[in-house]
């Protein structure tokens, strides 16, 4: 039987990062579908902020738009290198 008293946190700020993962693997899924470098096209999308390397197909351009690429490369790089999303 599960322990009733046991309090389960949870964090706005994952939950947000899981959207964003979410998000990218939809961008890069349709950028696969079209034929294109998923990775190649994001890059310079997060480099450059032009959306024309996103597709439209499947509403990519749309989605990656709505992300803050600041947060976005703070959860990569944080995600990269293992840590958590207190620094350490």
């Amino acid at each position: 039987m599960p322990d009733l008293n046991k309090t389960i946190q949870f964090s706005i700020k994952d939950e947000h990062e899981e959207a964003m993962r979410q998000t990218i693997v939809a961008v890069y899924e349709a950028l696969r579908e079209k034929g294109y470098n998923p990775i190649s096209q994001i890059v310079g999308y997060i480099l450059s902020e032009d959306p024309t390397y996103i597709t439209t197909h499947n509403n990519a351009r749309s989605l990656i738009r709505r992300l803050d690429r600041d947060e976005l490369l703070q959860a990569l790089v944080k995600n990269y290198l293992q840590i958590g999303s207190d620094g350490k």
